[in-house]
């Protein structure tokens, strides 16, 4: 998701819900230096400076955080879980920087991002031609194909 957040910031594929508009500014695009600072505004837009900074990309860097926490974790418990194997067998365990060095880490983890990226790909994709009432990801039922974005 990380990846899928920093990419639409950036690239535009006409004709999908999922894309930002072609030809005109999105509202996301504003800069909150610019607004009126209202009581009901989040905290950070009022403080400015470094916290504004950090608060304008803290998806991505909240989505981030938790790629690599779950990277860690995965790595650790799939470190204790081939050690155990090792010692049934006879073998010797590996730290957890030795595991990631391992190809059954790479390929049980590779594994799970292709589906996530091939899931998110599709998303995008298909919400060009096909449409599902009432959902926010997908674009009006009578909207052009070429149409991006939401109205």
């Amino acid at each position: 998701m990380f990846a899928y957040v920093l990419l639409t910031a950036f690239l535009y594929q006409q004709g999908s819900a999922e894309s930002r508009k072609l030809d005109e500014p999105e509202p996301a695009d504003r800069d909150p230096r610019l607004s009126e600072k209202k009581e009901d505004t989040p905290w950070p837009v009022r403080k400015g400076g470094l916290v504004l900074k950090l608060y304008e990309s803290s998806l991505r860097l909240g989505l981030f955080t938790l790629f690599a926490l779950s990277f860690m974790l995965h790595a650790l418990s799939c470190a204790r879980e081939h050690n155990l194997q090792e010692l049934a067998h006879g073998g010797h365990p590996v730290t957890v920087v030795q595991y990631i060095a391992i190809a059954q880490f790479w390929f049980e983890s590779l594994q799970n991002w292709q589906s996530e990226f091939f899931s998110i790909g599709m998303m995008v994709v298909l919400s060009i031609v096909l449409r599902q009432r009432s959902s926010p990801e997908s674009k009006p039922v009578d909207s052009p194909h070429r149409m991006t974005g939401h109205e």
